[in-house]
């Protein structure tokens, strides 16, 4: 019980400061207006002020209190922290930047895959192709598998870092994914350049997997930048995947 609400604070406080509600220099409300307005003790608030200093949110100091620190303090590789980003709202600069690590590091990642690849991660990838193909075919959650197949082959990548970098990618796979599925025969067009990743890392290409998970990345950056653009909204990571209708 005292981990749910433990977790419930982090959560309620994490989001105030991602959305703005604590502006960045200032400090949180002290402990026993925080009791008062969450319904907890002043012990899960003292537990959920250490995590948030843990994840680079606040800092805190005898004089000042637990002051709210800038974005770039945050610690971006926290799930967390994505989760609570995406439910504030996806900003252009937050995708931007992972459109850019997302470039860095995926086809790295797919490199390595071609050379380390299990039969298992291979069998995990084809899984989830299946899946987009059948949402295609006969309708379903084409963006659930479609995250799963990337997340198989970072996972082949067998690097630690990478694989915990596999968290904050995430919800840029997620955006993207979505986007795409917006697009007239997004999907379908997508999935023989899925295809593609997938044959070259199981024929332990490396150059060839790197080559066309580019193709991939730089089609789903295009989409991005043309949602951004037209200042239509961004999907909203708290809500679940849409579905595809049969084709």
């Amino acid at each position: 019980m005292i981990k749910n609400f433990h977790g419930n604070t982090v959560d309620a406080l994490g989001l105030a400061i991602v959305s703005g509600r604590y502006p960045v220099g200032i400090a949180i409300p002290n402990e026993p207006a925080l009791c008062e307005a969450l319904g907890v003790s002043r012990t899960v608030i003292r537990e959920a002020v250490k995590s948030l200093a843990a994840k680079g949110l606040i800092a805190t100091s005898p004089k000042v209190g637990s002051r709210v620190l800038s974005s770039d303090r945050w610690n971006w590789f926290d799930p967390d922290v994505i989760l609570w980003q995406s439910r504030a709202g996806l900003t252009a600069d937050f995708l931007r930047d992972l459109q850019e690590m997302r470039r860095i590091v995926e086809p790295a990642a797919i490199r390595l895959a071609a050379e380390r690849a299990t039969p298992d991660d291979i069998a995990a990838a084809e899984a989830a192709f299946e899946g987009m193909r059948l949402a295609i075919e006969e309708g379903g959650d084409y963006v659930s598998h479609d995250l799963k197949f990337h997340q198989a082959l970072l996972l082949a990548s067998r690097n630690r870092m990478m694989i915990q970098m596999n968290k904050a990618l995430s919800a840029l796979l997620r955006t993207s994914f979505e986007i795409s599925t917006k697009r007239k025969d997004g999907p379908r067009s997508s999935l023989p350049l899925h295809r593609a990743v997938l044959d070259a890392v199981i024929a332990r290409n490396p150059a060839r997997a790197e080559r066309a998970i580019l193709v991939l990345i730089d089609g789903a950056h295009e989409d991005i930048e043309a949602i951004l653009s037209s200042r239509r909204k961004l999907p909203n990571l708290d809500q679940p995947s849409p579905r595809l209708k049969a084709a």
